[in-house]
């Protein structure tokens, strides 16, 4: 199973995209990567600096870790990409049509998986893959 390091997982993340940028070959998973850093323009120019790797961000001073977000997003993906848990796509389809961007929804799951996450380190508990499709559930009105 790959399990990253979160320096292993943000180099990641920064060669997907200069590779991208450079017009490299990349693999699936990088094409992926990079397909969503475009998506996210106000990170460009941070994952362009090696100071990216090791800066740390303080959730309690306001500061969204931007690898954290971009994680996540490629999380969401690959969970949709095989419907799980199972429901999650008819989930996904209704919260799009209620959100009616694709980007916006995501963001919406993106929000649902975060929550779950925490709850799960928090309570030490695998996640609660039930709690999480009907959080996504929810936002679809």
């Amino acid at each position: 199973m790959f399990n990253p390091s979160r320096d292993e997982a943000r180099r990641f993340l920064v060669e997907a995209w200069r590779k991208h940028r450079d017009g490299g070959l990349v693999s699936p998973l990088e094409d992926l990567a990079a397909r969503i850093v475009a998506e996210h323009p106000e990170y460009h120019a941070l994952l362009a600096t090696p100071e990216a790797l090791a800066r740390e961000w303080v959730p309690a001073a306001g500061e969204a870790n931007p690898f954290l977000h971009l994680s996540l997003h490629l999380a969401v993906e690959e969970q949709l990409s095989i419907d799980q848990p199972p429901g999650l796509c008819t989930a996904f389809a209704r919260l799009l049509a209620h959100r009616g961007e694709r980007h916006a929804a995501l963001h919406d799951i993106l929000d649902c998986l975060g929550e779950t996450l925490w709850r799960a380190q928090r309570d030490r508990a695998a996640p609660d893959a039930e709690a999480y499709l009907e959080c996504v559930r929810r936002r679809g009105g």
